[in-house]
């Protein structure tokens, strides 16, 4: 262990019986207190500062370890693995990009930490929904971003109206909103990332079964179609009518040529009382109006309220490459990086959720309204984060509200995933990599 190194210097030290022997000994100590150096990705910008502080705080607790912040983002990580030189420990955002390090068993096993123990056992799903390597718990989740409806606290006081739970409710508040002048959701289609991430994840993920469908997906591969078991033409279609109802019907007219910091903008002047955003906008918001009380509902997508859940996203995962050769100075800092304080300091100051079993909820009240959700497990991973990138996902999203065909659109994502399946079989959660390379 590295503190072992400590204490063995320390008894030479103690043990050193005259000049010579002294002399000696503080040539060893020396030469064994020169730190380990080792190198520590993070993916994450607006976080950088509390990151590196955190970093500086651990360089100064003990004498073992130097651990150096790299910051220059995921396609020089990714290269890194190509040259075999990666980094000594990763906390990057897991999505398809990482996760093809964990399909490839391109990193170690911790299973076997403190910090492993401590995630919640519901959210090891949700990892494996991008692939596993066999036997190994290859990453563990450090954040999760929750994301759901925001709305104005103030409009709905003013109209009377209570969050809705059900589709049917939901329409209706939409309908007393219109009727008094007032958009009920903000829409910025120009920005299509804010199409997919909110208009298309809430419709599909509160309707659609995601873990199910995506395993489904994957067992079907190329043979994705019309004819197909599942498919997106037949399983989302009724989310995206309903995604087309709302774009059509309950939104600024102006919606088409409205990006995100015109929505951030205009949904902090009281432009409308809904808003299809993580909380990620709340800074920004902020900006235009300090004090306007929001909050947080999940989009109800059917009749049954049990059906109710938010997006969810493992906005950072911790990883340690099998090619770094200072393993065990890189657990040391994992499980520093993991203890109740500083994993839960990090996640409350990006307003995230802490993964571990014994985290106490946020305390910002506004995102109160998700904490029942995220604590019963009632929670789906973005289905927009879901696919390769080689299926744009966000350029059809937008497509859809902006007035393509919804049935056109989702034969097409069929095809996509039918012609990506056929050159590189996509994991289900069901499988177990080998470590050997997807074929090409």
């Amino acid at each position: 262990m590295v503190s072992g190194r400590r204490t063995r210097a320390l008894r030479l030290i103690g043990g050193a019986l005259g000049l010579t022997l002294v002399g000696a000994a503080l040539t060893s100590c020396a030469a064994g207190s020169e730190a380990e150096t080792i190198r520590f990705t993070f993916s994450k910008r607006e976080a950088i500062e509390f990151m590196t502080g955190l970093v500086a705080d651990y360089n100064a607790s003990q004498d073992d370890v130097k651990v150096e912040i790299d910051t220059s983002g995921v396609d020089v990580v990714s290269a890194s693995f190509v040259r075999g030189n990666p980094p000594d420990i990763m906390l990057g955002n897991y999505n398809y990009e990482v996760a093809r390090f964990v399909q490839r068993c391109a990193l170690t096993d911790l299973s076997g930490t403190d910090a492993a123990a401590s995630i919640r056992d519901d959210l090891q799903p949700l990892m494996e929904q991008y692939g596993s390597c066999e036997g190994r718990t290859s990453a563990l989740p450090y954040s999760v971003m929750a994301a759901s409806v925001i709305y104005n606290q103030q409009i709905f006081e003013e109209q009377g109206l209570e969050v809705p739970t059900t589709w049917d409710e939901l329409i209706a508040v939409c309908d007393q909103l219109k009727a008094a002048g007032i958009d009920p959701f903000y829409g910025t289609f120009k920005d299509d990332w804010t199409v997919a991430q909110g208009w298309y994840d809430y419709t599909a993920g509160g309707s659609v079964d995601t873990i199910e469908f995506f395993d489904a997906l994957a067992e079907e591969g190329a043979e994705v179609g019309p004819d197909s078991p599942v498919s997106f033409e037949k399983d989302f279609a009724e989310p995206m009518d309903r995604m087309m109802q709302l774009a059509e019907n309950y939104t600024n007219a102006d919606a088409p040529s409205r990006g995100y910091g015109d929505g951030n903008l205009a949904f902090g002047k009281g432009e409308a009382a809904m808003y299809l955003q993580g909380p990620w906008a709340f800074s920004e918001i902020a900006k235009t109006a300090p004090d306007l009380a929001l909050g947080t509902f999940p989009l109800p997508m059917t009749d049954d309220p049990a059906d109710l859940g938010v997006r969810v996203n493992m906005d950072l995962a911790a990883m340690i490459p099998v090619e770094s050769t200072h393993q065990e100075a890189a657990r040391d800092f994992l499980e520093y990086l993991f203890l109740p304080e500083n994993i839960e300091a990090y996640n409350a100051s990006q307003l995230g959720f802490t993964p571990t079993k014994d985290a106490p909820a946020p305390e910002d009240p506004r995102i109160a309204g998700m904490i029942e959700y995220y604590e019963n497990g009632q929670i789906y991973q973005g289905p927009s984060v879901l696919v390769p990138k080689t299926l744009p996902i966000f350029n059809y999203a937008q497509a859809m509200v902006l007035g393509a065909s919804t049935d056109a659109t989702l034969r097409t994502m069929d095809a996509d995933w039918a012609r990506i399946a056929f050159r590189a079989p996509i994991p289900s959660t069901q499988d177990n990599a080998s470590g050997e390379e997807p074929a090409s």
